[in-house]
Parts: C-alpha cells; structure tokens; sequence
C-alpha cells in the first residue's frame, strides 16, 4: 500500500556524480570528503563508465590543473585536464551526460572566480575567459557546460559565443541562485580553491536572502539556461521550492561537500543510519522540486535504491 500511494520516487535517473580530475598519478583520497578521490583522467573515465553501468545518466568534472595563474588560462587549454577527461569518458562511455563546471576558481592562483582588477573581481573581463573555457569543453566534446561563477550576465555571452561557434544544441546548466556558503569548505580543499584574500560574497548571494534568488533565476531563464539551479540544497530547500513553483525548466539541486562531510563524518561515530539518512535527504530534495540532484552519494544511493 505504500508503494501505491507513494508521492516521490527517487530513482538513479535523478542523480549527477560530481568528480575531481587531476593530471596524473595515483588516485589522491580526499580527507574531507571520505570515499571520494581526485583522480587522472583514465581513471575518471573508468569510474563514469561504471556509474553509466549503475543506472547514473551523467557527471559533472572539476579540474585540478597542474599550473595556476591570475587568469585561469589552464582551463581553455585544448589538452587541459577536463578537456582530456571528457575526451576519455566519451570513448569509454559514449552515452554518459558530461557536464563540465565552467568557473576560474580551480585554476587562479588567486583562488577568486574572476578575473582580478584593483584588488576586485572585474565582473565584465571574466565573462570572455569564462566563454573560452566553455567552447573548449565543448570543443572536447561536453553536453553541458555549467557556469558556476555568479558574474552576471554570464548566461547570455556564454550563450551567444555558443551560438556563434556552432554549439548552439548544447545545454547551459546555469548556478543561478547559488550562496556565498559555508557548506563548500571541504570542495575547497578538494580542489585547491579557497580565495587567497577576501571572500565570494561580492558575487555569490547572501544566504539570508529568498526572493534574490527568483530574480537571479529569472534573469538566467532570459539569458538562455537550459536548466537553473539552486546551491547548497538542504539549508536552501525553501528556494528550491520556490524556484519549483515560478520555472517548468528541469531544476537541479546541488548536495554540497560540505553536507556531503557531515553525513560521513556522524556515521562514522556510529550517531547515525548512513543510508537511511542519505535517502531521505535526497527524496526531501525531490520533494521540494528538484527534477536532478548533483550528490557525491550517488554512488551509494544506486545501491541502497530498493533496500528501503
């Protein structure tokens, strides 16, 4: 009967598996994030291939760049290592979703997400570089590129260089109400990006904030965004909701490191149910309206699916 009657269903069809990729060597386990790795772009590819096999349509890749400077430049090279991971996903997966994060954070030496004017993130100079990085993705062969970088009007310049280059069929999967939050902690150690000074609330959105985030919505909605979404997720299931009810475009939701960390690190001191926890944060997410849900539990979601 409660399968009957059963309002929401999460199912592998809803999950994105997020995936750090470095260069080369061994794979390197990340401390605040357990089970979760940076690896080469093979092994990158051979762990895609085995989520596709699981029932997980898609990834989205970080790049961890060997070399930073003040303008990211690693990220546009045509043999970066997003570029090369997505090239080895294709040939080992040729069905699996890749979607590339398009920001300057992971490849600045300065750790902001733009170019850097006067000690400030000059909002309009980063948009070209942030287009140059997104055509090389997609030069690689990237479904989806999803700018998460919180410059505006980023949607619209990504979308017209996109158009102009002939890649007017791939998709925008727009970061459009995503907050300056204290939930990314672990992801910056992950991928080397905490700011070397000040902080991202001058571009990322207060986290006290709900109706800001219906017009950064809208606004990407009129730029051209294929799909918005809403990041952290579950200090923020209310904007989700509310997001839900203004948009019929698919609505992602991402399920940060930092909540990532917090569920591994109660199971391991045996306070909590792992799975059960896991699968309730997830179908409160569907609940809210996420139609996808970027999760580094994927994995274990696809197992742990039909064992509740």
């Amino acid at each position: 009967m409660r399968r009957l009657v059963r309002e929401n269903r999460l199912s592998a069809d809803d999950l994105i598996l997020p995936m750090f990729v470095k260069s080369s060597g061994e794979d390197e386990p990340i401390e605040a994030m357990p089970g979760i790795s940076r690896k080469n772009p093979k092994r990158t590819a051979a762990e895609a291939a085995k989520a596709y096999k699981s029932g997980i349509p898609a990834v989205i890749l970080f790049g961890i760049p060997d070399d930073k400077d003040a303008q990211g430049s690693a990220s546009w090279r045509d043999d970066g290592v997003v570029q090369t991971a997505v090239r080895e996903i294709k040939a080992a997966a040729p069905e699996m979703i890749v979607i590339t994060d398009v920001c300057l954070c992971e490849y600045t030496d300065h750790g902001h997400c733009g170019v850097i004017t006067n000690g400030e993130v000059d909002n309009d100079a980063t948009l070209e570089l942030l287009a140059k990085q997104a055509l090389s993705f997609l030069r690689a062969g990237a479904d989806v590129v999803a700018p998460s970088d919180m410059m505006d009007g980023r949607i619209g310049f990504i979308r017209s260089e996109m158009d102009r280059a002939g890649f007017s069929d791939r998709v925008i999967m727009a970061y459009s109400a995503k907050y300056a939050s204290a939930f990314y902690g672990p992801f910056r150690e992950a991928a080397g990006s905490a700011p070397e000074f000040g902080d991202r609330k001058g571009y990322q959105m207060d986290p006290v904030n709900a109706r800001e985030a219906l017009r950064e919505v809208e606004l990407d909605i009129e730029e051209g965004a294929d799909i918005v979404m809403v990041k952290p997720a579950l200090a923020f299931m209310d904007v989700i909701q509310r997001v839900r009810q203004i948009t019929d475009l698919p609505l992602a939701a991402f399920n940060v490191s930092g909540e990532y960390a917090m569920v591994k690190a109660a199971a391991k001191a045996e306070m909590i149910d792992e799975k059960q926890i896991v699968m309730e944060i997830l179908t409160g997410l569907k609940r809210a309206g996420a139609d996808m849900i970027l999760t580094y539990h994927a994995m274990d979601a696809v197992k742990w699916m039909g064992e509740i």
